[in-house]
């Protein structure tokens, strides 16, 4: 049975149809349980029309005999839906550009169409990395490289309710790697040059907990690399809301894959969203 097309009700309406080239939607497979094939497609036949990719999450894919991986993929593309393998090389390969070459082939030959590139999980020369990056396009398939943000918990301004003038306790800081978000930006920008389709972003602090949500941090990676070529991990409901909220239908999300139409309300002015609203912090930007 044919989805209810209701955005036809929705003026000025600029969310295209698949494939887009924006307002991408991409969900990650169930990697707490074994992903079924009957699973995925009930949710395809269901909600496929708002999802542009899928990515095995958490090794998902070993644990599933070779035959299963080419159904599953398969099933995807018939609802013409990308499939990325999810940062699981490191797992898999040395730290070897002839390994990796290989790795690269049985993505192909199993049907992925990107592969994705963890940076810190990797934890290779950036040289070597933009070489891998290279080595997914001439392999002719998409490179999406997977990049972290991490700050110091004591930066972010702590909201909630008190007395004008009333005296907050500092927040001792710690001594964990705290990220360089201009150096994240360049060696992302080193990878699109290197050919990479999109960078994911996976905020950790920025996107996951909303209380403590980085606008500025936000605003400073899409001001730099463009909407259209990043994408932000958006597991929680209200994360995805702050981001459509603050950058429109266009925005590149990766969410649970039960939040599919949940997020394509959002997209389409709120239309059947009733959501709570993130809450307020004066690193928000409205």
């Amino acid at each position: 049975m044919a989805a209810l097309r209701w955005k036809r009700f929705v003026e000025n309406e600029d969310r295209p149809d698949k494939p887009r080239g924006f307002g991408v939607t991409e969900m990650r497979s169930p990697h707490d349980t074994l992903f079924t094939q009957n699973l995925l497609e009930h949710i395809l036949e269901s909600t496929g029309e708002f999802v542009d990719g899928l990515k095995f999450c958490g090794g998902s894919q070993s644990l599933m005999p070779k035959d299963t991986i080419k159904q599953v993929i398969e099933l995807a593309h018939q609802h013409h839906v990308y499939v990325s393998t999810g940062d699981w090389a490191e797992h898999l390969i040395p730290k070897a550009p002839s390994a990796f070459k290989q790795y690269v082939e049985q993505c192909k030959q199993f049907g992925f169409d990107t592969i994705e590139l963890n940076v810190s999980s990797l934890g290779i020369p950036e040289e070597t990395f933009l070489r891998f990056v290279r080595m997914v396009k001439s392999g002719g398939l998409k490179a999406k490289p997977y990049f972290q943000v991490k700050f110091n918990e004591s930066d972010i301004p702590k909201g909630g309710n008190r007395a004008y003038g009333a005296y907050t306790p500092p927040v001792p800081r710690s001594f964990e790697f705290v990220e360089d978000v201009d150096l994240l930006i360049r060696r992302a920008e080193r990878c699109l040059e290197a050919g990479a389709d999109m960078i994911m972003i996976d905020a950790d602090d920025v996107s996951k907990h909303a209380d403590n949500m980085r606008g500025d941090t936000i605003a400073k990676i899409i001001g730099r690399l463009g909407l259209e070529k990043t994408m932000f991990e958006a597991s929680d409901q209200r994360i995805s809301e702050w981001f459509i909220k603050q950058y429109g239908p266009k925005v590149n999300l990766f969410i649970d894959h039960t939040h599919v139409a949940n997020v394509e309300c959002l997209r389409r002015r709120h239309l059947g969203g009733n959501l709570a609203s993130v809450p307020g912090s004066s690193y928000f930007l409205y």
